[in-house]
């Protein structure tokens, strides 16, 4: 809740616990559930655990923002003084934050020179798979199996999301592997060309399942891999342009952990804190609903709603929009999409949005700006996206469809229903350069 995670995404982590469940249970390993309400919760609930159980070790994935490192780090402390070992692995990323370094000795802030880095340590080794562990002796206490706990079905505070969208996102390892698979040796090779059409199957849609941890980034790049011969920077264009998006991903998470302002709502580029940012709530909340008039970011956002998920493509067009032609603070935006995403993630969110916003490290140029029309006509040239999200719009074609202009023919062809445009184009584009140039 204090992360505004997604009811969705919740969901999805506890339909996940059940299948985790089950196939620890074939390996003899109990899964336990303690609560801990508040971040300076767990180290107490962790060292109770551990004194119950007589734990001499604990072994932990490690996670990146603030809240995460400090709680492991107080969780350590707690530990310790009790005589247990703490140990924090790097399971979510293929390099420990800190491994990849500017000739200067900090943080790469240029993403192409991070992935030059990267490209270079991967060359002189892949970080290997490791395999599921082997059936284990039952755990006993006071004599008998130790029992997994029940797992919860619900979390307070957070609604069931409707099967539609349940069943767009099965649950389990197995379910990730196969999609994984069924990417990498169907799609793959097509990436480059395919993946900006939201309307085509272009993308891997595994984001999720790399968000809760039910698939691996290096089960991700062996995947690749194998699909390029073990190329990395070169061969198959497909591969190397899927390889290069992972590295964005693991790129933002090396930035959250750098610059650690940035999980405390601050723009990376200092400076833009001066942005003018307009307080428009009707105009968000027109963003937030999909009803702005403009088709292409209208689908975008109702497919977010319906599904928890959106085309990247898309999330750069409704994030410039936001930012650039309402110029509306991009916090609202990176909250906003927290709320409704089950791949949510906050180094990704983050790092996407301030590259959105021309805020963040590499990021955009401020000058730069997706039309959203031209970016419909040109990534959804048949209007197959947009019919499937804007039902109202569906006896439109052409550039009737892509732009139905302020005065929407009266509801003549049934869009009677759909709202004109809440902002001009060009006046707002001006608006933005003006608002960024005078920060120089």
């Amino acid at each position: 809740q204090q992360h505004d995670e997604a009811a969705c995404k919740v969901d999805f982590w506890l339909r996940n616990l059940t299948a985790l469940a089950q196939e620890l249970a074939a390996l003899n390993i109990p899964l336990l559930v303690r609560e801990a309400p508040l971040w300076q919760d767990a180290p107490a609930v962790i060292a109770s655990l551990c004194h119950e159980l007589q734990i001499s070790a604990v072994q932990v994935n490690a996670e990146y923002g603030i809240h995460e490192e400090r709680r492991d780090a107080a969780v350590a402390s707690a530990l310790a003084a009790q005589g247990v070992s703490f140990h924090r692995h790097t399971d979510s990323l293929l390099f420990t934050p800190g491994s990849l370094r500017t000739r200067q000795g900090g943080y790469f802030k240029v993403f192409s020179q991070f992935r030059k880095s990267a490209w270079a340590q991967l060359e002189t080794g892949v970080p290997p798979m490791l395999p599921s562990p082997r059936p284990q002796s039952p755990l006993l206490q006071d004599g008998q199996p130790l029992a997994s706990d029940p797992l919860p079905t619900a979390v307070a505070g957070f609604a069931t999301p409707p099967a539609s969208l349940q069943a767009l996102w099965p649950a389990g390892e197995r379910a990730a592997q196969q999609r994984l698979q069924t990417f990498a040796t169907q799609r793959l090779v097509s990436y480059q060309e395919q993946r900006d059409f939201p309307a085509l199957d272009g993308t891997s849609s595994l984001s999720p399942y790399l968000a809760a941890g039910v698939l691996s980034i290096r089960q991700c790049l062996h995947a690749a891999l194998q699909e390029n011969a073990g190329e990395i920077s070169s061969g198959k264009p497909g591969v190397v342009c899927w390889i290069s998006e992972l590295l964005w991903r693991e790129f933002y998470r090396h930035v959250l952990v750098g610059f650690p302002h940035v999980s405390r709502h601050r723009a990376f580029k200092l400076e833009t804190e001066a942005l003018p940012w307009r307080d428009a709530p009707e105009d968000l909340a027109a963003w937030q609903q999909g009803r702005t008039g403009f088709p292409l970011v209208d689908a975008a956002m109702r497919q977010l709603l319906a599904t928890g998920w959106m085309h990247n493509r898309l999330r750069m067009v409704v994030a410039m929009f936001l930012t650039k032609n309402l110029l509306i603070d991009w916090r609202h935006g990176e909250k906003w999409f927290m709320q409704q995403l089950i791949d949510g993630d906050l180094a990704a969110n983050n790092g996407g949005w301030q590259w959105s916003a021309s805020t963040g490290t590499d990021a955009v140029p401020y000058f730069r700006l997706f039309n959203p029309i031209s970016q419909s006509e040109k990534f959804d040239p048949d209007g197959r996206f947009l019919h499937q999200w804007l039902p109202e719009l569906r006896h439109l074609r052409g550039k009737g469809l892509h732009n139905p202009g302020p005065n929407p023919l009266g509801g003549l062809f049934g869009i009677a229903d759909y709202p004109a445009p809440i902002v001009d184009l060009a006046a707002s584009r001006e608006r933005a350069l003006a608002a960024f140039k005078a920060l120089d």
